[in-house]
């Protein structure tokens, strides 16, 4: 039985990635809930904005703050750890830490400078193991804490033109899961969350030179609003459950990709062991449009080659 303690009225939070898109969402959600929020990220001047967005939203004024630290969580360990501690001076120990900062690069993989690769390791990766690291020693102490890593559905099944992204978001999968058993013990729970497609600023970058491919196979699982991603984040989170899913094809997936992760609730235990099989059933038919979309492109690439 999860021991659910932390409530939003007396959770002090910190959010990477919280200037813009999803993070910033989030920040207004839990703000929302009554929580004080501490969002990080590198520009200075979109934090800035975003602090002033997010402080609209507080409801206690006398007891709710919104601070904003700058930072890199994917460079320099020591940094990222400075930059904890004074989130903890100005807001009270951590509740909780959501792990939102990250990127996407998209590109074949023989096209795709090595030089990327090791850019979204360090970003999509090490850049959540940083503050984790941060935290999870004041967590332990006080036998409480919550950790989300903001993976994606990429983080779920490789996709055509994200050789570069995809393993770095299924890494945060295996952190999240080794962690969890290690940190289980001190009333600390973590969530990994899978967004589909989300109408952030970010989404709206990575479309720059995407392939056609990934474009078309992307739009299977719909767009959502950060809005709507980060409600279902944040209950997710505060609820201790483990796996974090967004729309209906996020939830077959869920299902689906379940593996030996951590069971959190009675319901999604009965649904992955009676779901699955039908689950990939349904899979393979995803699987063969993804083929076909690829070889449709495939040909008309060729195609454009024999006319020019």
């Amino acid at each position: 039985m999860l021991d659910i303690t932390i409530k939003c009225h007396t959770t002090d939070i910190v959010i990477t990635g919280g200037s813009s898109g999803i993070g910033k969402a989030l920040a207004i959600e839990f703000v929302k809930k009554g929580a004080s929020v501490t969002i990080a990220a590198r520009d200075q001047e979109k934090l800035k904005e975003a602090e002033t967005e997010i402080k609209a939203f507080i409801k206690d004024a006398e007891n709710q703050k919104v601070h904003w630290v700058a930072m890199d969580v994917s460079k320099d360990y020591m940094d990222v750890e400075r930059s904890i501690n004074k989130a903890e001076s100005q807001l009270g120990p951590i509740s909780i830490l959501v792990n939102c900062a990250g990127t996407s690069i998209s590109g074949t993989f023989e096209d795709l400078p090595v030089e990327k690769f090791q850019q979204m390791m360090q970003i999509n990766y090490l850049g959540s193991v940083y503050p984790t690291r941060a935290v999870v020693k004041s967590m332990k102490s006080r036998r409480q804490g919550r950790i989300v890593f903001v993976s994606s559905q990429a983080g779920q099944l490789g996709v055509y033109g994200y050789t570069a992204y995809s393993p770095s978001k299924y890494a945060l999968r295996g952190l999240a899961e080794s962690l969890q058993m290690e940190v289980k013990p001190y009333n600390i729970y973590v969530t990994v969350a899978f967004p589909p497609d989300t109408d952030t600023p970010g989404f709206t970058n990575e479309q720059i030179g995407k392939p056609k491919e990934t474009q078309l196979i992307s739009q299977s699982s719909g767009f959502f609003k950060a809005e709507s991603v980060a409600k279902s984040v944040m209950e997710d989170t505060l609820n201790g459950r483990f796996l974090c899913s967004v729309g209906l094809d996020g939830w077959m997936l869920r299902c689906l990709t379940c593996g030996m992760t951590p069971i959190t609730s009675a319901l999604d235990g009965i649904q992955q062991v009676f779901l699955m099989g039908v689950f990939r059933l349904v899979s393979a038919f995803y699987l063969v449009s993804f083929d076909r979309i690829v070889q449709q492109c495939h040909r008309e690439r060729k195609q454009k080659e024999k006319s020019s």
